[in-house]
């Protein structure tokens, strides 16, 4: 079969086939439509219930978009290496020919680690925004871990640049041959089949070499950049550091846990840091068997993808209330024990029941427990005066080894 004679859905020497030209324009309307819906998203505000479903809303559509443009990207360039590969117009122009063909490169490339970098921190990160798909939120391999969606977080945002400077490169470039140079590099990939000179040069090995070099270098800059960016904490704690205390029980080891819900979605994160005063008696005194006090530094929570928003004064308020307490005596229960308290949160103070299972072996204790709150008696998130958008309850679990302080 000739050239002439080529199925016009596939490519030749001369011309892209029906197929590639169709990746092409779907891979733009996919990208050039994800990547204002991602800053239209993250400029838009979210003080009110409703702000936050359209917020919710366009992130969802955005990550359900660069999803889709992620398999399409791997489909085009799955076609692109089995199809020949058509001339460049402008082969053997130095240069000019050794960018545009180093930016293809980095296209190629971005349209891939862009969507991908993405897809791997929603897979890391619990909050809002689902992708809209019945295949899970999750992926494999991948931990829901604050470190990791950070470190893709970075990735994400510095390829996306790199992509959106190689969009503009790109079609500058095609803009460039189309009325300038007045050639068919531009109208071969529309409807079609343009005419093209009888005869088109090869590309010198040489420009193609030093393409792929000069692409390979810029990527090289972008995955270190990304990478040290990545190994930054975004959030630190901006409160006191919490003074260590001494106790008849000296705490080892333990998490604080707490989760919301966003949506209809569970969204779970934790307190970093936090100390605990405990003082326990297996035998009671006075019906009391001993006392707990557990300060927590408000900043160091990590909740998902919602950190921001809890830590703002609409509802941990962590500026203005750096330190939660929560105090009170250690009483006996048909199934263990209950801490019969007060929490102190936002400047508010609730009474609270956390009831827990201790095991001691020893002088080493383990205690479990749990315990429910409502926003409202806190006075937390009153622009959200319904559950549309954040659930009214909130569910602290708390794991504590410790040991006995024998000095």
């Amino acid at each position: 079969m000739t050239a002439s004679e080529t199925p016009h859905w596939t490519n030749s020497d001369r011309q892209f086939g029906s197929v590639a030209k169709l990746f092409h324009w779907l891979t733009a309307l996919l990208i050039l439509t994800a990547l204002p819906l991602g800053l239209i998203a993250n400029w838009l505000p979210y003080d009110t219930s409703e702000e936050l479903a359209l917020k919710a809303t366009l992130f969802s559509l955005h990550k359900t978009i660069g999803v889709t443009a992620f398999f399409v990207a791997l489909l085009r360039i799955l076609w692109a290496i089995v199809q020949p590969r058509p001339r460049l117009l402008n082969a053997g122009h130095g240069v000019e020919a050794i960018l545009a063909e180093a930016t293809h490169w980095v296209l190629y490339v971005s349209l891939v680690i862009v969507p991908l970098s993405g897809w791997l921190h929603h897979a890391a990160t619990t909050g809002f925004a689902p992708i809209w798909w019945p295949f899970g939120q999750n992926l494999p391999f991948v931990p829901q871990s604050e470190s990791v969606a950070k470190f893709f977080t970075a990735w994400h945002w510095l390829f996306t640049k790199l992509l959106a400077l190689a969009i503009f490169l790109h079609i500058a470039g095609a803009l460039k041959h189309h009325y300038v140079d007045r050639d068919a590099t531009l109208a071969r990939m529309l409807r079609g089949r343009p005419d093209l000179p009888a005869d088109l040069p090869d590309s010198p090995a040489t420009e193609s070499r030093r393409a792929f070099g000069l692409a390979a270098g810029i990527w090289a800059l972008a995955l270190a950049g990304g990478t040290a960016l990545g190994l930054q904490s975004d959030h630190e704690a901006t409160g006191p550091a919490l003074a260590e205390v001494q106790s008849e029980w000296q705490v080892t080891d333990g998490a604080l846990e707490i989760t919301v819900q966003q949506l209809g979605s569970a969204v779970t994160g934790q307190f970093a840091d936090w100390t605990a005063q405990i003082d326990f008696s297996e035998t009671a005194s006075d019906g009391v068997h001993g006392a707990v006090e557990v300060i927590i530094a408000i900043p160091s929570l990590s909740l998902g993808g919602v950190t921001p928003q809890a830590l703002e004064a609409e509802f941990f308020n962590a500026e203005a209330f750096p330190t939660a307490q929560f105090a009170g005596p250690i009483l006996a229960t048909e199934d263990g024990y209950v801490v019969d308290g007060m929490l102190t949160l936002v400047g508010q103070e609730v009474p609270a029941r956390l009831p827990f299972t201790l095991e001691i072996e020893g002088d080493t204790a383990t205690a479990t427990g749990s315990l429910s709150l409502d926003r409202r008696d806190f006075g937390m998130g009153p622009s959200y005066p319904d559950e549309a958008s954040v659930g009214f309850g909130a569910d602290v679990a708390v794991s504590v080894t410790a040991t006995r302080n024998t000095e």
